[in-house]
């Protein structure tokens, strides 16, 4: 079973995520896996669908089916709250690499590259054919 305190704690979850009981599609499906007889004549296993977001999750690790109900709760918070902070680090990403991308050079940037260039085009002149006179 699990504690009030646990309940709680999931619900604040939920509420960072913006999940709400009224965007949930519940439906519970028989478990499988160890448990034996229990498991599998029981639909204790649940299936959460959270229209919003298009996310879907499956949890029956336990044999009770409101201590699978809250987990699965939890469990789609989580991934709703991870999917947020990923697309959010990938704009920043993007971000910085087009401010990287406009920065203008230094000057010693700019010398060096124009050092390397010299250096090349040394390296060209040098493979040209000799002349005979």
């Amino acid at each position: 079973m699990i504690s009030p305190e646990t309940i709680e704690k999931i619900k604040e979850l939920m509420a960072r995520a913006s999940v709400f009981e009224e965007d949930l599609d519940e439906s519970f499906i028989l478990g499988a896996g160890p448990g034996g007889q229990k498991i599998n004549k029981t639909s204790s296993t649940v299936r959460l669908f959270h229209a919003p977001s298009g996310l879907s999750v499956r949890y029956g690790q336990t044999r009770s089916r409101e201590a699978n109900r809250w987990l699965a709760r939890r469990e789609l918070a989580e991934r709703i709250l991870e999917k947020e902070h990923i697309e959010k680090s990938e704009r920043r990403k993007e971000q910085e690499k087009i401010r990287r991308q406009k920065r203008r050079r230094s000057r010693r940037q700019k010398a060096k590259i124009l050092e390397e260039k010299h250096r090349q085009s040394e390296k060209k002149a040098a493979r040209k054919p000799v002349d005979p006179e």
